[in-house]
């Protein structure tokens, strides 16, 4: 008979899934070892193995539990707000983006670093999984500023708004200076006042100034 999972199975995958990610970010995902994770871990590396069969498989764990509680904090935000304006549509959602990374600066350095590393029948879902996010940022820009959506500055402007909010963990230092929350609304506040200018059509150059 199969051994059934342990009690605190989840628990335990969990508690690796942090403590690799960290040592895998700091000492980067190439140089790092699974004996190194599992020391980082305070677990043994017989235990390491016994939930991951390589660092392979650990960082796809790592990045598809990180991902994942993404999509489900963007979903849930997008349902919760769904009566509402679409600027205060985007605040929210910007904001719950905010929120989602907090605690996680090791997992998004790895999404950024190490993703591209893993073979193409890993990478794949996890890459679907970040369209995922992208498509829903880019809904809520279109709903912002109408006629986005029909130029060619929709994709441009989505992934420049997740570049303001995916490095926000390089330069922020947590109780010093602006907050989290306060970003968030820095953010939100230069989108919507930037957007109206890149989604109206192209205007036809002047006869009086070059092209």
């Amino acid at each position: 008979m199969a051994r059934g999972l342990a009690h605190d199975h989840d628990e335990k995958r969990a508690a690796i899934r942090k403590g690799a990610a960290a040592y895998f970010a700091a000492h980067g995902y190439d140089r790092a070892s699974m004996a190194g994770a599992a020391a980082a871990c305070g677990v043994s590396k017989a235990l390491i193995y016994h939930y991951h069969d390589s660092k392979e498989a650990l960082l796809y764990d790592i990045l598809e539990a990180h991902l994942s509680d993404l999509v489900r904090v963007v979903d849930a935000a997008l349902a919760e707000t769904s009566d509402l304006a679409p600027d205060l549509r985007l605040r929210a959602l910007i904001q719950a983006i905010l929120a989602a990374y907090r605690d996680a600066d090791a997992e998004h350095k790895l999404q950024i670093d190490a993703l591209a590393t893993l073979p193409e029948a890993r990478r794949t879902p996890l890459v679907m999984l970040q369209r995922r996010l992208v498509d829903a940022l880019s809904g809520v820009l279109a709903e912002a500023a109408p006629g986005l959506d029909h130029a060619p500055n929709l994709r441009p402007v989505t992934m420049s708004v997740f570049g303001m909010l995916n490095w926000f963990y390089i330069w922020h230092r947590p109780g010093h200076g602006m907050s989290r929350s306060d970003y968030g609304d820095l953010v939100t506040d230069m989108v919507l006042g930037g957007i109206a200018a890149v989604s109206a059509p192209p205007q036809a150059p002047s006869r009086n100034r070059p092209a």
